[in-house]
């Protein structure tokens, strides 16, 4: 198999088996990556849960898969948080071509934000750590994403654009590269104007950083 749409028929089918089975407390999402980033979801179930929908982007997990940074790229039951608190348990697997690369995932996120909450009033607390750099951002606007790596890049470095020098930006440049940034259309614009650089700087900085 070389693109998704070769076996939609399948990955609908597996989708409605997923839903029906796991109820409306679980998002089930099917990404085609060979896709724009910004608009790879193609199929979705109880997609309230997240506020996304067909059409939808990707998370930053997703870009570091296509970037090459996570090989593999499957995990199963991590704890994601959204922005206004709720708390998902999710797991991914990737769909890959006949040659290995990624062109698709299945994702579930099931919402425990109740049950966390009742496990903490029988047990008094929860007993697990979300790492800050493994938090998954689920968003249906990808400037959300970009944004959530950009402020990830400044706290890797230590110190505001306006205030970074160069092999300071070629850092911050580095860990954006890692990250997938620049998969994002658009991007490099946002990260020339907060760095405070031209294109074509851009460029010879970032192929500077790639040999650090």
């Amino acid at each position: 198999m070389n693109h998704i749409s070769e076996e939609k028929e399948l990955f609908t089918q597996i989708l409605d088996m997923l839903a029906s089975h796991m109820g409306n407390s679980a998002e089930i999402v099917l990404h085609d990556l060979t896709k724009d980033y910004e608009h790879t979801i193609v199929d979705i179930r109880n997609g309230e849960i997240t506020g996304r929908k067909v059409g939808g982007c990707g998370s930053n997990l997703g870009l570091e898969v296509l970037k090459g940074v996570a090989v593999n790229g499957d995990r199963y039951n991590y704890v994601t948080q959204l922005p206004e608190g709720k708390i998902l348990r999710t797991s991914s697997l990737y769909i890959r071509d006949d040659n290995g690369k990624a062109i698709g995932s299945i994702c579930i996120n099931t919402d425990i934000t109740d049950t966390l909450k009742f496990e903490k009033y029988l047990h008094d607390h929860n007993q697990f750590i979300v790492s800050e750099e493994d938090t998954e951002i689920l968003s249906n606007d990808i400037g959300q994403i970009l944004e959530h790596i950009m402020n990830r890049a400044q706290l890797y470095v230590g110190k505001a654009p306006d205030r970074m020098n160069k092999q300071e930006k070629l850092q911050y440049l580095k860990y954006l590269d890692e990250k997938g940034v620049f998969l994002i259309t658009k991007a490099g614009k946002k990260v020339c104007d907060t760095l405070n650089i031209s294109k074509g700087t851009l460029y010879t900085y970032l192929d500077e950083a790639r040999l650090l």
